[in-house]
Parts: C-alpha cells; sequence; structure tokens
C-alpha cells in the first residue's frame, strides 16, 4: 500500500466568455493544478487568475501544454515533427511560466494535453526529448506522464539522467484491458458517480493497480490521480477522496514533494 499520492485537476480551461470546469470548487481539494497555456484552450487573462487562485489556495502550479487546436480542445491528434512539438511545448511552458514567476509561486510540474498527453505516452523516444528539454529550459520540475506497467521502469531510466517523472492514473475515466483509456466517444468513457470515483481512487492507490472496464487488474506504480473539472462528479467526488485518504492513513501532497 502506497502511503501518499497527489491529486491533481486540469484547470483554467475558459477562453474568453467560454466557461469550462468548475475551478473555484475543485480546487478546494486537489493538491497540483494543470494549467492550460492558451493554445488548446484558456488566454492570458484565464492564466493568470487560475495562477493566483492557486497561491490562494495553497495548490502546486504545472504547465499543461497541447496542440495548437483550440477549435478540437487539443483532443485531435495533429501532424507534426518531433522539433514542432517540442518548440510548442517549450513555448506554452514558458508563457505560464511568467504568470507563476508574477505570483512568486514556482512552476512545479508539466503535464501534456489531451491527443498530444496520449500520442508522447506511447512515443518513448519523443518522451525522453520534451521531459529533458523541459528541464533544460525550466530546471528542476516533475514531468508527468500516464501509468502503465512498464512506466516504473521509464521513471526509474528518467531519474538516473535527473528528470524526475510523475505516474499518473485517473479514476474517472474507464480503462481498457490492455490499460489504455477508453475513448471518450465510447459509452461508459467517463465515470459518472461521484462514489464509485472516490473509491476507484482510493482502490488505485492502496492496491498499485488499475482496473479494466472487464474487471482486469492491471498493475501499476501510480503518484497521482487526475480528476477533470469539467465532470460535476469527478468534482463531488474531490472532498470524498480526500476523507477517505484520510481514514486509511493515506496522505495526500503536492507530487513535488515526495517524487
Amino acid at each position: 500500500m502506497r502511503g501518499v499520492f497527489d491529486l491533481n485537476c486540469d484547470a483554467g480551461e475558459s477562453f474568453g466568455a467560454w466557461v469550462m470546469g468548475n475551478d473555484a470548487e475543485v480546487m478546494r481539494h486537489v493538491t497540483s493544478a494543470n494549467i492550460a497555456c492558451g493554445v488548446h484552450a484558456s488566454d492570458p487573462k484565464a492564466m493568470r487568475r487560475t495562477v493566483w487562485f492557486c497561491k490562494q489556495c495553497g495548490v502546486m502550479a504545472g504547465a499543461h501544454p497541447g496542440y495548437p487546436d483550440l477549435q478540437g480542445f487539443g483532443r485531435r491528434r495533429m501532424d507534426m515533427e518531433r522539433g514542432e512539438i517540442i518548440d510548442w511545448v517549450i513555448y506554452q511552458v514558458g508563457a505560464l511560466k511568467g504568470f507563476t514567476s508574477l505570483a512568486g509561486i514556482p512552476l512545479q510540474h508539466v503535464k501534456l494535453h489531451g491527443a498530444l498527453y496520449n500520442y508522447v505516452s506511447r512515443e518513448e523516444d519523443l518522451f525522453l526529448d520534451i521531459a529533458g528539454a523541459v528541464r533544460e529550459a525550466f530546471g528542476d520540475v516533475v514531468f508527468v506522464t500516464f501509468a502503465s506497467p512498464a512506466s516504473g521502469e521509464l521513471k526509474k531510466r528518467c531519474r538516473s539522467s535527473g528528470v524526475r517523472i510523475a505516474l499518473e492514473a485517473f479514476p474517472d475515466r474507464a480503462y481498457t484491458d490492455e490499460g489504455a483509456l477508453v475513448a471518450r466517444g465510447h459509452e461508459g468513457a467517463v465515470i459518472n458517480d461521484a462514489k464509485t470515483i472516490a473509491s476507484r481512487a482510493i482502490g488505485m492507490v492502496r492496491e498499485g493497480c488499475i482496473e479494466s472496464v472487464n474487471g482486469r487488474r492491471i498493475a501499476c506504480e501510480i503518484d497521482t490521480l487526475c480528476i477533470h473539472g469539467d465532470n460535476k462528479e469527478s468534482v463531488l467526488a474531490a472532498p470524498l477522496i480526500r476523507e477517505h485518504a484520510a481514514m486509511e492513513g493515506i496522505a495526500v501532497k503536492p507530487l513535488g514533494s515526495f517524487v
């Protein structure tokens, strides 16, 4: 049983007059926030506001860069060269780093968004290039990626080269028997029951595994759990996760403090 985990949420994804998620509520319960960087969502005003909200709530701020696909919310794969992908990541993280510096808080982590996150998690060489470039540009930040049976070894290799990796699971998303997320277009891909989400979250940490839609248990190391602020039931699950963790003697801390 693991005795500590981080609870994160995607945040700051509103754009102009368009509102996404419930940052005000979910940030009361998480320890880390992944803030959109104005490319797949958000804008400079939303970025600044979200960073200051992190400071007020004691939540650690991280950058959430994605494909430059505002209309598709970064959930569509784009055909980009390796160097172009790295450039877009550095560009977005740098934009958010400006706002964290303005607020006087550290940039704790970087977590890719949507289709870029999924693609890079399957391309180890590209993953290592991006993580290395992020470290060179922004120092000792944590790079968040998908938890899988193979990711524990990747984490060890990265640590030996000075790159800190946090492995992430999703209690409000369904998994395939292969350990991938069920595509959002499929029925049941997003779990819409707060108690179920909270139970899955604690089970993932306590048992060190995820469970597929067919009941297959897949062992993997898990450092951080993500809940989505655009799913009302996930927001309701956040305080339940904290309550269940306390009852089981599991600490909830920002990932930068233990990864």
